[in-house]
């Protein structure tokens, strides 16, 4: 019988093989052919454990183990399955392993859950691909729909809306992917965390209690492009002389808005990007995330402000957006003492949390009772080809998510 330990690692390391970039850490953009191939990969492994597969409309994947009660709601465990160019192979893919090997283990007790358990695969959650972080949970819980997803582009002008037809789903029927909150009785996610502290203390599982509100905003920045070498200092109007003012001045607003609160700077697109040419157009994002919500508005207020005023001083013409504002979210208490429960009798060492990163299950606490277990990270390292987790680490944290579902789905 394969332990749970080599089926991770088995899952992880196939998972990893779908990569627009081998060799260089995991590169899987939604919707692209990686996408395809993990995506057929997963849904295999759903088939071959018994269970009941299907996409919906803007290609999230779910595996669904029926309960004794099948019109009771579900107990939905996983992650999501996008990437950061060259990434790493844990951050998602953890958690929708976990959710599989949960399934596994059901299978080789013999239980049967009184409540139906779901494994779910999400598309679009990093943002890379749309600058709109959070995309497909947000389109399950209703916070976006098919108007969003027609504006939403990727840096080739793509709208999300065409990717998804590209490669077989509809956007004009994202209503449809909705959960309504009578169907879904939990959302439990295990991640990486992503950060130095469970390793550095020695511990084997965090367990989540709040995590960070997280803003994203698009500033673009419109000058007027001329020749380097004929056009006078003072007769310009240099967008990237006026970005660079700006993004200098950021990392201090953060550290002022205090309680942790942090902002980055990090895509920057110049136009026309020629050596010889004023910069005419700038357009570059700013990320913010704070665990408390009266510091994250000011912070935005004070990066509009900031915008506004130097580009008026600049004579440049400016725009922001928000795509994305998600207040901090504390989780659901009695979800969170059932994971400290199950630790502290597994023998486990544990620590509460605070998540500095966003999640899926952020947005799916505003349908449901949620859930986040993190596992350490070696070297606290992420979004990098050198991202790490040892397998008996995560084989620990579905130890307790395992001993969580069936709680949870009364098997």
């Amino acid at each position: 019988m394969e332990t749970s330990k080599l089926r991770i690692q088995r899952h992880l390391e196939q998972l990893a093989e779908y990569t627009a970039t081998p060799g260089q850490g995991t590169t899987r953009m939604s919707y692209s052919e990686q996408d395809k191939q993990a995506r057929n990969y997963l849904k295999q492994q759903m088939c071959q454990l018994g269970l009941q597969v299907r996409e919906d409309a803007i290609g999230n994947i779910y595996g669904r183990l029926e309960g004794s009660e099948p019109n009771l709601p579900a107990v939905i465990i996983g992650s999501h399955f996008d990437s950061v160019p060259h990434g790493g192979a844990f951050d998602g893919p953890a958690g929708i392993v976990c959710g599989l090997d949960v399934i596994a283990r059901i299978r080789e007790q013999k239980l049967q859950p009184r409540y139906p358990i779901e494994v779910i695969a999400l598309v679009e959650e990093e943002g890379t691909s749309f600058g709109r972080g959070l995309m497909a949970s947000s389109v399950i819980t209703g916070l976006i729909g098919t108007k969003e997803l027609y504006q939403l582009k990727d840096r080739q002008g793509v709208s999300a809306a065409k990717r998804m037809a590209e490669a077989g789903f509809n956007a004009d029927k994202a209503d449809e992917a909705i959960l309504n909150p009578s169907q879904v009785k939990a959302f439990l996610e295990l991640h990486i965390e992503q950060g130095p502290i469970l390793e550095q203390a020695q511990e084997d599982v965090g367990i989540v209690d709040t995590i960070v509100g997280i803003a994203q905003l698009e500033v673009k920045l419109n000058g007027k492009a001329g020749h380097a070498g004929t056009t006078p200092m003072n007769m310009r109007s240099d967008a990237l002389v006026c970005a660079s003012h700006i993004i200098g001045q950021i990392p201090a607003i953060a550290i002022a808005a205090g309680d942790g609160t942090v902002a980055t700077v990090g895509r920057l697109n110049v136009l026309p990007n020629g050596a010889n040419v004023i910069p005419s157009e700038v357009i570059f994002s700013v990320d913010i995330r704070s665990k408390n919500d009266k510091a994250l508005r000011q912070t935005i207020e004070r990066i509009i402000d900031l915008v506004e005023k130097a580009s008026r001083q600049s004579a440049i013409q400016s725009d922001v957006i928000q795509p994305l504002y998600v207040p901090p979210t504390v989780l659901n208490e009695n979800i969170h003492q059932l994971m400290v429960q199950h630790a502290a009798q597994q023998g486990l060492q544990y620590r509460t949390m605070v998540s500095g990163a966003g999640h899926d299950t952020m947005i799916f606490a505003g349908i449901t009772q949620t859930g986040l277990i993190f596992v350490p990270s070696r070297n606290g390292l992420s979004h990098h080809p050198d991202e790490w987790t040892d397998y008996e680490q995560i084989v620990r944290g579905v130890d307790v998510m395992f001993a969580t579902a069936r709680s949870l789905a009364e098997c």
